[in-house]
């Protein structure tokens, strides 16, 4: 049995609490290794390691730390094909997911490469008689990231790649059920120059998350996954005087006017829906067609389309996706599928008894559609996070766009149509945080910035792009005055000092 370890100090940590979580096989059901589960002690190791690393480190010129990141690049580009296997037999989606899991966080690290661009300050030469006021961005110290099961490569890079690119140390608490990525991540950051403790990777349950949160040494903390405890990361962390942005959930809407390109349309819900087995907080789990018409198309189609969806192993070429992460959450998303039936929403497709040839064991569910949700039922109101597309019917353009404002989550919105008026409208209306006009899934690049509004993201600061530089720097504003000769004194002055 393979005994995953913290990586703490440059180095692999075999920590002592003695506590253990399984890592399984999702195409199997196989329990495939163990990872240790951090106590406050080893989380306190980890502290300590980058402490000691933060001095040097910030103290390093943006230009050399850029140097590092292109570096992490090159060798995450040149193992790729280690990290989307890896990434995928914990995960469970398909290694060309797992693929662009790892391209989408190398985009954030691409942006960290223009650091020194990102981190020039304001100035003003002559502010007053004599006077130059200018302003610099410093690192915060020890900061840590709280990364979720669904992408273990793309969400950390999202983190520490920014915290570190402006001169902080990082902590890194993955999730424990696909814990093997993050750690080859630490140590190709370690092959790549960063010094020992700027990338520390901790293990962990709750037990680990609280030490996190309330050690005084961590100066910032993000954290993706879900509302509920999005809440508690944020509370907590606020409560110990921490900066903290703490992602939550989503559920998506996708509008879809009467003059969408219909065929496009399907094609995009079939990949957002349905992709990674419905497990992205981007994905498009809920339609919602304007007009009987509309409706009836979309309906007829979609279900004509699902039995071509290929659901395999995540070694399969040719699967659409492959299994969820766990057993658990497979009864989880069976058991909201009974809830929507139960509140009488119309199961069209039932993906609930579908079983792979060879891979009975694994944890496979098929693609579900449900028809005529309405807004009131459990099944539309909570995050599901499995294959399930729900259509809700709206009459009017006024009613689908109130379905996504009124939602107790904001994450992203999507809309399909060919009235560039009526998409402007939209986007400029709709109470969410990121829009995609016939995109699907609406993830802004690197150099834009991420996040939702609403039980969908807690603090005022997205990730990456600028906002990441903002919220893993703090400012400091120099006023400076050079008189013109030793004999020039000014008056003592008890008013507030003005430029005049």
């Amino acid at each position: 049995m393979r005994d995953i370890h913290h990586f703490i100090d440059g180095k692999s940590f075999q920590g002592g609490s003695g506590r253990f979580s399984d890592v399984f096989d999702p195409n199997t059901g196989e329990v495939q290794a163990r990872v240790q589960l951090a106590t406050e002690s080893e989380v306190d190791r980890a502290v300590q390691a980058a402490q000691n690393a933060f001095e040097g480190w910030s103290s390093t010129n943006p230009q050399r730390r850029a140097r590092v990141m292109f570096e992490f690049k090159r060798l995450v580009e040149a193992n790729m094909d280690e990290l989307a296997e890896l990434l995928s037999s914990e995960h469970g989606k398909v290694i060309a997911d797992s693929k662009g899991d790892v391209q989408r966080g190398l985009e954030v690290i691409e942006f960290a490469c223009g650091i020194p661009h990102a981190l020039k300050g304001e100035y003003t030469w002559g502010a007053g008689p004599g006077i130059d006021v200018y302003s610099m961005r410093q690192p915060l110290g020890v900061v840590s990231g709280i990364t979720p099961f669904n992408f273990p490569a793309m969400i950390p890079m999202w983190m520490f790649g920014v915290a570190i690119a402006v001169g902080n140390t990082f902590i890194l608490k993955p999730s424990e059920r696909d814990p093997s990525v993050p750690v080859r991540l630490a140590e190709l950051m370690m092959e790549a120059g960063a010094p020992a403790g700027v990338l520390n990777v901790v293990h962990g349950d709750k037990a680990a998350v609280d030490a996190i949160l309330t050690h005084p040494l961590i100066h910032a903390v993000s954290f993706v996954g879900s509302s509920d405890i999005a809440h508690y990361v944020y509370q907590t962390g606020a409560a110990n005087h921490k900066r903290v942005q703490a992602m939550g959930g989503a559920k998506n809407h996708g509008i879809v006017l009467p003059d969408a390109d219909m065929d496009q349309v399907i094609k995009d819900l079939s990949g957002a829906a349905f992709g990674s087995a419905g497990e992205r907080c981007m994905a498009l789990p809920v339609v919602v067609p304007v007009g009987k018409q509309t409706a009836d198309i979309l309906r007829e189609r979609m279900e004509a389309e699902i039995p071509s969806l290929r659901v395999g192993v995540s070694t399969d070429a040719d699967a659409h996706y492959g299994p969820v992460v766990t057993a658990q959450h497979r009864e989880r998303v069976a058991g909201w599928i009974e809830r929507g039936v139960q509140d009488g929403a119309e199961l069209v497709v039932d993906g609930r008894d579908f079983s792979l040839q060879g891979h009975e064991k694994g944890y496979f569910i098929g693609p579900s559609l449900f028809d005529h949700v309405k807004p009131e039922m459990a099944s539309y109101q909570e995050e599901i996070f499995g294959p399930v597309l729900q259509i809700v019917r709206a009459e009017s353009f006024e009613e689908a766009l109130a379905l996504p404002s009124k939602h107790q989550y904001g994450n992203g919105v999507a809309i399909f149509t060919q009235n560039g008026r009526a998409a402007r409208d939209f986007a400029a209306r709709v109470n969410v945080g990121m829009v995609g006009i016939n995109v699907p899934i609406p993830v802004p690049v690197a150099y834009h910035t991420f996040g939702g509004w609403k039980r969908s993201a807690f603090g005022d600061t997205n990730q990456h792009g600028m906002e990441g530089v903002k919220f893993w720097t703090k400012v400091k504003t120099v006023t400076a005055r050079w008189p013109d000769s030793d004999l020039e004194h000014a008056d003592s002055s008890f008013v507030i000092p003005t430029m005049r």
